[in-house]
């Protein structure tokens, strides 16, 4: 037994001993957190057992909440994927801890120093049995999931996790070159958290699920040593709640190399990546989500959908392709929806919840970051059909009319919207499940509607509860603090926080002579309402408008430049630089100032001009990449020494290629006092118009059929 590592722990806020064993819980339940290459962690039962040495029998204790618990929501899905039934854990206890007490009775005092005690004193132990799911990898390919047995001891501050393999006659015992304990100590005062390893020099490293033992004495301990004393608490569930996280894993790696040529070949002005592998991974979660469904209905035909707002029709595409027949609607056609072909069916149109947008023979509504609609697609699900389901993945914040409006202070905004989602599912007559998804977006937990809490019979006086709500809703205040009217569905969308989901915001056009044919249908089993479900209700433009500073004349733009820049200069802070001669001389790199300054300083005028076409002040600057750098909510001058001495530009901005070199007049040879700080034959603008090259991307698009 060796001791990798102790670290001390800073306790301020009195959380300790829970909050060990809080970290414990998220190493035990979401080891993927501190290990990346884990995809995740499936509990397959629970129990309470006395420990080996003071037992007469070393199984589970049965009653008073003691003994074996299934994991909740496990049962069925750990059956079909053929993992150890809960009430095995009793038989698996007896045999492993027989086996450790007569095979390795040094064990005994690895558990912790009370194990001597005698049986009248006896300390009772909780057991976990889990099973430890890789990522699939090429890297890795043949690492398998692996079974752990965990044993918590509380009295003694110790969790001992006991890896599992099978014997030669296909049962489970203990690898003991790879058990490892995290132990809490309390002494004079101090805590202290360390790990230790039964078998050092035994220790066998696969690289995935048995890391290297520095890795857990660094890294993981000092994960675990920072959430043992943070103060906080997830307002959301844990990820993957509702699905196997083995098989999401699976299928992920394949639907990602199944559809990964389509980065290559993007042809919107979106990242590729990031919407091609956010879009699989969501795909990844509905396919599993419904093949679940099927098992547990005892059904084999594949779910129908209809994907309300599908933007660039990428999930329609994959899931159609895997066999669910279904269709997006969104008002504007995207490049990319003629490279599906025929089979992916998506049609440009307008949604307005009314009595003509209803869906009676679809199986599941999806709103995948759909803006004005994600509030209602619970209510048109509700009266599309009795077994309409819903899957809502939330982003923008809106109302059933207009921007939703907080009354909460203590939660986040986002927290908040969530839990008016579910409402609206409530509502409706929902049971609403919420999950997180695994996916590169900071908007990632999504609603889910399955099932309804009320019967059949029962639909004409549930639709009239729905009624009563959207009305409730319509009493609410839509205008803005200060008095203000609310702002339009485009103006909400352009000035959200969320600007990474730019090609995701689903957009609908006003009017009922862009509804695709097909659409309207009548109700089925529910209560019809008459018209328009609410007035008021505003459907996004179709022609989306170009908000960053595109449309702002030329001279005005050039003025504000000039203007903010001379603001920076007056800073006075010179710099030394090279002259276009090779000589050393001062150059004014100009002074820092905030956001709220530099606005101060220009008329209100300018200011509403600003906000009107391009959403502001700083998206100007911005855009104004020559000349200016915005960092932490400060201008700067910018200083072309250091971008080109950087190696590797920031994430996110393209380093100047040579079809645009010298294509643009550089801003500071012709308005900075103390001219370009580069030589002409570095600076990558032209200095002066016999260096002005033509446009490349002109020129291209002038050769253009």
């Amino acid at each position: 037994m060796e001791e990798l590592r102790r670290v001390p722990l800073d306790d301020p806020d009195s959380l300790l001993p829970g909050g060990f064993w809080a970290a414990v819980t998220v190493w035990l339940e979401r080891p993927q957190v501190a290990n990346k290459r884990l995809c995740g962690a499936r509990i397959e039962a629970r129990g309470r057992t006395l420990r080996p040495s003071a037992q007469a029998e070393c199984g589970p204790r049965q009653g008073q909440g003691h003994g074996l618990e299934r994991e909740p929501g496990q049962g069925s899905r750990a059956d079909r994927e053929g993992t150890a039934p809960a009430a095995d854990l009793d038989l698996l206890w007896n045999r492993v801890s027989q086996s450790l007490v007569h095979s390795n009775p040094e064990i005994l005092t690895f558990y912790g120093p009370s194990l001597g005690s005698p049986p009248e004193a006896a300390q009772e132990l909780d057991l976990v049995l889990r099973t430890v799911i890789p990522k699939a990898s090429p890297h890795f390919p043949f690492t398998e999931p692996k079974k752990e047995l965990v044993v918590q001891d509380v009295s003694s501050g110790s969790v001992t996790f006991l890896p599992l393999e099978e014997d030669n006659e296909e049962n489970l015992e203990v690898k003991m070159s790879n058990v490892y304990q995290l132990r809490l100590h309390h002494s004079e005062g101090e805590w202290f958290i360390s790990v230790l390893i039964f078998c050092p020099e035994r220790w066998h490293s696969d690289g995935v699920v048995y890391p290297k033992p520095t890795w857990l004495a660094e890294e993981l301990l000092s994960k675990l040593a920072r959430w043992a004393v943070e103060n906080r608490k997830s307002e959301f569930k844990s990820t993957l709640s509702l699905v196997s996280v083995l098989r999401y894993g699976r299928m992920y790696q394949e639907l990602k190399e199944k559809y990964r040529d389509m980065v290559k070949v993007w042809p919107e002005v979106t990242d590729p990546e990031k919407f091609v592998y956010e879009d699989v991974a969501i795909a990844t979660y509905l396919l599993i989500l419904w093949e679940e469904e099927r098992a547990e209905k005892g059904i084999t035909t594949k779910q129908s959908f209809v994907d309300l707002g599908c933007g660039n029709g990428l999930l329609v595409h994959i899931l159609s392709n895997e066999g669910h027949p279904g269709r997006g609607i969104d008002v504007r056609r995207r490049k990319i929806w003629d490279m599906y072909g025929p089979q992916t069916q998506l049609e440009e149109g307008s949604i307005t919840p009314s009595d003509k947008t209803l869906f009676p023979g679809v199986d599941w509504l999806i709103g995948n970051h759909s803006d004005e609609l994600t509030p209602w697609i619970p209510v048109i699900a509700a009266r599309s059909s009795y077994t309409c389901r819903f899957f809502v993945l939330p982003c923008c914040f809106f109302d059933f009319v207009g921007r939703y409006r907080r009354r909460q202070s203590k939660k986040t905004q986002y927290r908040e919207y969530l839990d008016f989602v579910l409402e609206v599912g409530l509502s409706c007559g929902f049971h609403v499940q919420e999950d997180c998804l695994r996916i590169p977006s900071t908007k990632r937990v999504c609603l889910i509607g399955k099932s309804r809490t009320y019967l059949p019979s029962a639909e004409v006086w549930m639709d009239e509860q729905r009624t009563r709500y959207l009305h409730s809703r319509q009493g609410l205040p839509q205008s803005l603090p200060g008095g203000g009217h609310a702002p339009s569905v485009p103006q909400i969308a352009a000035h959200d926080d969320d600007a990474g989901h730019q090609d995701s915001h689903r957009t609908f056009d006003a009017g009922a002579e862009c509804m695709p044919e097909g659409l309207a249908a009548e109700r089925g089993t529910g209560a019809p309402a008459t018209g328009l479900w609410v007035p008021g209700f505003c459907p996004r433009e179709k022609a989306e408008r170009v908000r960053n500073c595109a449309a702002l004349p030329r001279d005005f733009i050039d003025q504000v430049v000039l203007q903010v820049a001379n603001l920076l200069l007056d800073g006075k802070r010179f710099n030394t630089g090279n002259s276009e001669a090779g000589s050393l001389k001062t150059w004014n790199g100009g002074g820092s100032l905030s956001l709220a300054e530099v606005a101060a300083e220009l008329n209100s005028e300018t200011l509403q001009q600003l906000k009107r076409e391009c959403g502001g002040l700083q998206t100007l600057l911005r855009n104004s990449h020559q000349v200016f750098e915005v960092l932490n909510g400060r201008v700067h001058i910018r200083d072309w020494r250091r971008e080109l001495q950087r190696e590797k530009p920031p994430e996110g901005k393209r380093s100047l290629s040579a079809e645009v070199f010298k294509t643009r007049i550089c801003w500071f040879f012709t308005h900075h006092p103390d001219g370009c700080v580069l030589p002409a034959a570095c600076c990558p603008f032209a200095h002066g118009l016999e260096e002005l090259r033509p446009s490349q991307t002109l020129k291209k698009q002038r050769q253009a059929p």
